[in-house]
């Protein structure tokens, strides 16, 4: 495993995400990541399983500052009171006294962000937060929170995989020292069937899931959220460190990107995006 530094936060490159999984997944499949090596635990308010990742990772036997352990605030914590309660009960439920990063979820909400990234910088002050950033921002958007921050920004988690082109964003939040989180590399189920990452694999002896893994984290300052509720798929996930893509592999997965590649798209919560 090795880390992605962006203003201050050491981010282990390759993440578990918790997205869609109710407690009981949970509960199966996050202790035998943590048994594999992964280091990074990603979840959110929003998840509803942060009291089942607390659970694990108390149970766990790592030292807590072995783990990197990212959440995210919900759109619907308007109010800086309310902002920083939702943030303290997040704690509660995850058993720990600080998240090493802590995001926004979406940039559209009722607060407005020059006070949600206030919230931020209080709680980051306050040792609530090691490092803070935001989720699902547009270029521009980036460049706001950027200056309505105290605390530089360590990075933005955005949809990206092979078929989108997140060209803008990684050339944005580079200018700011920040890094890329990229969440849905699978992109719904498309690149393990894919004939150009297969083709690839078969090169390594490695599969398309895996090659979309390894052709992430291979990229400058870009970090790997990888998620499977199904135990025996972990080691190839977390089998993408003993391979390197050639540039020419590189382009070619790359190349796959088209103007339709997006996918997750909640009108009411995406910003405009990049085109």
């Amino acid at each position: 495993m090795f880390t992605v530094s962006a203003n201050g936060a050491n981010i282990p490159a390759l993440g578990f995400g918790t997205f869609r999984m109710p407690d009981e997944d949970v509960a199966r499949v996050l202790p035998e990541a943590l048994k594999l090596g992964f280091r990074h635990v990603d979840t959110a308010q929003i998840y509803k399983n942060e009291a089942a990742v607390g659970d694990v990772l108390s149970k766990s036997g790592i030292p807590r500052a072995d783990i990197f352990l990212t959440t995210k605030v919900w759109v619907d914590r308007v109010g800086h009171s309310a902002f920083i309660a939702s943030v303290d009960e997040s704690l509660a439920k995850l058993k720990t006294d600080y998240v090493d990063l802590l995001l926004l979820h979406w940039p559209q909400s009722e607060m407005p962000l020059a006070d949600r990234m206030g919230a931020l910088n209080a709680l980051k002050k306050a040792g609530k937060v090691k490092n803070i950033g935001v989720s699902n921002f547009s270029v521009a958007l980036i460049a706001e929170a950027v200056k309505l921050s105290d605390a530089p920004l360590a990075t933005n988690q955005v949809e990206y995989h092979p078929y989108l082109d997140q060209t803008k964003v990684l050339a944005e939040v580079a200018e700011h020292g920040m890094s890329l989180t990229a969440y849905y590399l699978m992109a719904n189920g498309a690149v393990p069937g894919d004939a150009v990452l297969k083709d690839i694999g078969a090169k390594h002896g490695k599969t398309a899931a895996q090659v979309t893994l390894r052709w992430a984290i291979q990229q400058k300052d870009v970090v790997a959220l990888s998620k499977t509720a199904t135990v025996s798929r972990l080691p190839e996930n977390f089998d993408v460190f003993d391979f390197v893509l050639s540039e020419d592999e590189m382009q070619a997965i790359h190349a796959l990107a088209r103007p339709t590649g997006r996918i997750v798209n909640p009108g009411h919560l995406a910003p405009e995006w990049d085109l």
